[in-house]
């Protein structure tokens, strides 16, 4: 079997781009004398849809793209396998399935919906779908085909502490003399999460002794990205063939059902790289998609700021990034500068836009008000809102995005402000722990100065008051990772953090008191590009007012 497998990045709900994408791959997979195209879930809406799916114009649309690309191989040439939404036509249950059709000869060949549908972390899949009841095993090209749909072959019991779902597709296909296993997916990113599926593709085709073609979505959706990294994997187990990551990408392959292969190592990309290349293309998608073409941010002189102009240069082109220093009596002159040569090494453009004055003015008519109490965070609050206002104010005159600049232990424990530094379109590394960052930045500039090193050196600060450093209000950050890693992302409780991490259960206590207290900050937050497994935003959904604590 000759198969073309094909990434392709596009807008959901951008039916007219998506048909003339679809199109030109399966021009392109005719020309290599393909017997059948390979899209991915959904790949005729875009993933995930969410509550686009309750607008009816937004289903038709949807098959009568099903129809057109139907029309496509009436006059022969190779058939497609596309994602798509179908309707449940029958009485009871969800009114749509998430399906593919394999399309022939001018013909709707077989229609398969989708057995297992994740209701975890960022999927509500079973608030729109009906699952599938059977296995179907199709043939393509003289071969039996069992065709899954992403999460059908993550119910490997290898993989998950207890199993989440009564059935394996992949195991009742096979039994249904399956000889090749398909998988049409849209599965997110997270760091290390590429492995893990490549791992899950390698020991489904070992286990069931028949090849598997995986196929991934790639690009961003809001918060969500997509990383391609399509493989195939032989009947043994090895990964034979590998799509680009974070990159569009088209192979045409051949494919036995009975070939074996020596064993193949899986290359490996540093982590760091992994989590700027998909913040890199989360940003891209979010701003383009958008409809956008600049951003502003304010660049303060420290990591988080450099870091957040770093990855929008490299999403968006530097000369559609706009940097902002607005210092005040507080900012060291050499934080300013250091954000003027960050801004010339990648080419960007600068502005300084002191503050003090509105700070100053604020300060006088509040005067009245605050009756000669001593200064404290709300002193510090203003100029970081006097920013968030500055730098809303030339969003609105330039029509360029803002980014918000705060990573993720700054959000986890509120060490932010409301409508000052949270302002902004997009939280580019809210999901980017602080220890991270630091990573990443050393990353960057393992062969040249990207980020002066004086910003990645000098103990992090807000600057919002004389003298003043991160670790006066916060434990080191690597105490604090530790803690945010234990608590937020793996969900161990409290009183248990202490010994895994062997802090001072008292610091553990104050710092997931803060996390919890901080939740209505979060809530309000912008949109947070996921990365982990665990990501401030749509995968984590706790109350704003609970006594649980």
């Amino acid at each position: 079997m000759r198969i073309a497998l094909t990434q392709n990045n596009i807008t959901i709900g951008d039916f007219a781009g998506i048909e003339a994408t679809w199109h030109a791959q399966w021009k392109r997979a005719a020309d290599a004398g393909a017997d059948v195209l390979m899209l991915p879930e959904l790949a005729t809406t875009g993933y995930p849809p969410r509550d686009l799916l309750a607008r009816p114009r937004f289903i038709e649309r949807n098959l009568e793209l099903v129809d057109t690309m139907r029309s496509w191989t009436a006059d022969g040439g190779p058939a497609i396998l596309s994602g798509c939404i179908l309707p449940n036509d029958a009485p009871g249950g969800n009114d749509f399935f998430n399906a593919a059709v394999l399309l022939q000869n001018g013909e709707i060949v077989a229609r398969i919906h989708k057995s297992l549908l994740p209701s975890y972390d960022v999927f509500d899949e079973d608030r729109y779908f009906e699952p599938a009841t059977s296995r179907q095993v199709v043939e393509i090209a003289g071969i039996p085909v069992g065709i899954t749909i992403c999460e059908d072959i993550w119910s490997s019991p290898e993989h998950w502490n207890r199993l989440r779902y009564p059935v394996d597709p992949c195991a009742e296909l096979r039994a249904a003399g399956a000889r090749i296993l398909f998988n049409l997916s849209a599965s997110p990113f997270a760091m290390g999460k590429p492995q893990v599926r490549h791992a899950l593709i390698s020991e489904t085709a070992r286990t069931h002794g028949v090849p598997v073609v995986y196929l991934n979505q790639v690009g961003g959706h809001d918060e969500l990205i997509f990383d391609g990294h399509s493989v195939v994997a032989a009947a043994d187990g090895t990964i034979t063939h590998r799509l680009a990551p974070f990159e569009e990408d088209f192979q045409v392959l051949d494919l036995e059902p009975d070939a074996h292969f020596g064993e193949e190592s899986d290359p490996e990309m540093p982590a760091e790289e992994e989590a700027f290349r998909a913040l890199v293309l989360g940003t891209r998608d979010y701003v383009r998609k958008s409809g956008f073409q600049k951003v502003l941010l304010g660049l303060s002189g420290g990591i988080d700021s450099a870091l957040t102009a770093v990855v929008a240069a490299h999403a968006i082109g530097p000369e559609n990034v706009h940097c902002i220093a607005m210092p005040t009596r507080y900012s060291s002159e050499h934080s300013v500068e250091d954000a003027r040569g960050l801004a010339q090494n990648l080419g960007m453009p600068f502005s300084r836009v002191p503050i003090d004055a509105t700070f100053q003015s604020m300060l006088d008519q509040m005067a009245p008000l605050f009756e000669d109490r001593p200064a404290d965070v709300t002193e510090e609050n203003l100029q970081a809102r006097i920013r968030g206002m500055t730098l809303m104010a030339l969003s609105n005159k330039s029509g360029a995005l803002v980014l918000a600049t705060g990573n993720k232990s700054e959000l986890a424990v509120g060490y932010c402000t409301l409508y000052g530094d949270m302002c902004g379109a997009l939280a580019v590394i809210g999901d980017v722990q602080k220890t991270l960052v630091y990573r990443i930045s050393r990353w960057l500039n393992r062969e040249t100065e990207v980020i002066p090193w004086n910003t990645i050196d000098k103990p992090p600060s807000a600057e919002l008051r004389p003298g003043q450093k991160d670790e006066d209000s916060l434990p080191p950050y690597k105490s604090l990772d530790a803690i945010l890693s234990a608590y937020v992302e793996e969900h161990h409780p409290s009183e248990a953090i202490a010994g895994i991490t062997g802090l001072d259960s008292d610091l553990v206590q104050s710092m997931i008191s803060l996390i919890d207290r901080a939740e209505y900050k979060r809530r309000q937050s912008a949109p947070v590009l996921k990365i982990t497994d665990k990501a401030f935003g749509v995968g984590r959904r706790i109350p704003i007012v609970a006594r649980h604590r």
